[in-house]
């Protein structure tokens, strides 16, 4: 209640209202010359970091290779433009250039890999050189673990899908043949039956013809024997009459 009165007394009269004024003026003074918190000043003053990144897409492809550098060969940078300037070359450079990297260290094993995925190789091959490349497993640098993974998974589902296609053109092969079998044994068949229609049309004929000569025989046959017993009973009579004459 008495501050209240105090302000509003203060503006009523133009005394008052100066001293107001110069007050507040105090009051902002003394927030802005205010001392800030050691933490949030050291914050700013902090050094940035200096990172250094080199474009190793600015290299060309013919010197990616012979790097001499080891510290190159932990950025995973590096090894991304190698693979992109293997996938440039022919499968007969990819294969030449791999001849010149022996698998002694898993930087060459690597390298050699990662070319021969582009000669053409052989599933054999390829299986080869990821066990190459898998006994140097506890020599990758931290940072391209990840990177040599990913790369691994992706020989090993294209060796899959080899072997898939593999297996698949053995089934057509097989199926084929038997597709093939089935259609000589239906040919045989056909003509073993046309064989045997026509036996059976022979035989018909020949039956019909048998049956047309027989027909006229049997007719004469009858004849001959009717007369036969005709005759037969006009000879009997007598010679029964005869022998029943008494005798004088």
């Amino acid at each position: 209640m008495k501050s209240s009165r105090l302000f509003s007394a203060m503006r009523s009269a133009p005394c008052a209202r100066v001293a107001l004024t110069i007050l507040l003026a105090t009051a902002l003074t003394a927030c802005v010359n205010k001392v800030p918190d050691p933490g949030v000043s050291n914050m700013h003053s902090l050094p940035e970091p200096e990172i250094k990144v080199v474009n190793y897409s600015l290299v060309a492809c013919e010197e990616i290779w012979d790097v001499p550098d080891n510290k190159v060969m932990d950025s995973s940078l590096y090894w991304l433009r190698a693979i992109d300037c293997a996938v440039r070359l022919s499968p007969a450079e990819a294969r030449a250039q791999a001849r010149l990297w022996p698998a002694d260290d898993w930087q060459s094993a690597f390298k050699q890999a990662m070319l021969m995925d582009n000669g053409n190789e052989t599933p054999v091959e390829r299986r080869q050189y990821l066990q190459r490349l898998d006994g140097f497993i506890g020599d990758y640098p931290v940072p391209l673990r990840p990177l040599i993974q990913l790369w691994r998974d992706n020989q090993l589902a294209q060796l899959q899908l080899s072997e898939a296609r593999t297996r698949y053109h053995h089934l057509q092969q097989s199926s084929d043949a038997q597709l093939d079998a089935l259609r000589q044994q239906q040919i045989a068949q056909n003509k073993e039956l046309v064989l045997v229609r026509r036996k059976l049309q022979t035989l018909t004929d020949i039956e019909r013809q048998l049956s047309s000569r027989r027909s006229p025989d049997t007719s004469d046959n009858g004849h001959i024997d009717k007369n036969g017993a005709a005759q037969g009973d006009s000879v009997a009579v007598p010679d029964n009459t005869t022998q029943d004459a008494p005798q004088p």
